[in-house]
């Protein structure tokens, strides 16, 4: 059998998440900056994912990349770590530092072991920095998927060209 015929391979929604100024904090402040980092993912993060079904595929610093069979649930699973008000104010004041910028994909994935791969994964890296600290950025194709079915909406960004990616992506962004 040829090597294209073994590759595993399925629709995912992929959120990628990445800290603003991480760098900046880090060298202000290493130890506080990884300790908030560890709780923000224990008391927010971590939480909001398995709470919407996703699977943390990778984390990479203070990026991650989680998978979700839904795009509904990736993107519900974004507005509860960007919703502060979501939080209680104890655990407000405690992950202050600690601001998110999210994007979301939906799009084929190639599955290695625990690993995943491919334009899905990359398209949904792109998206993340063009949202706005606190925001989520989204493909159109996230957009049309999840239509009216969540309370929030979001505007068109137009299209825009990112590196490494062969085609104009439609962007959708929330703040």
């Amino acid at each position: 059998m040829p090597a294209a015929e073994r590759i595993n391979r399925k629709l995912a929604a992929i959120l990628a998440a990445d800290v603003v100024g991480y760098s900046r904090m880090m060298a202000a402040d290493e130890a506080g900056t990884l300790a908030a980092l560890k709780r923000h993912r224990e008391t927010v993060f971590d939480p909001a994912v398995a709470a919407h079904k996703g699977r943390v595929v990778k984390l990479i610093g203070d990026g991650t990349i989680v998978e979700f069979a839904s795009v509904i649930d990736a993107v519900n699973c974004a507005l509860s770590v960007q919703r502060p008000a979501e939080h209680a104010p104890d655990q407000r004041a405690s992950q202050a530092a600690i601001v998110l910028r999210i994007g979301i994909n939906l799009g084929d994935v190639i599955m290695e072991g625990d690993d995943l791969y491919g334009d899905g994964v990359n398209i949904a890296a792109r998206l993340e920095p063009l949202a706005e600290p606190g925001g989520i950025c989204i493909s159109s194709i996230v957009n049309e998927s999840i239509g009216n079915r969540i309370d929030v909406r979001f505007q068109d960004g137009g299209e825009i060209t990112v590196k490494n990616i062969d085609r104009p992506i439609r962007i959708w962004r929330c703040v």
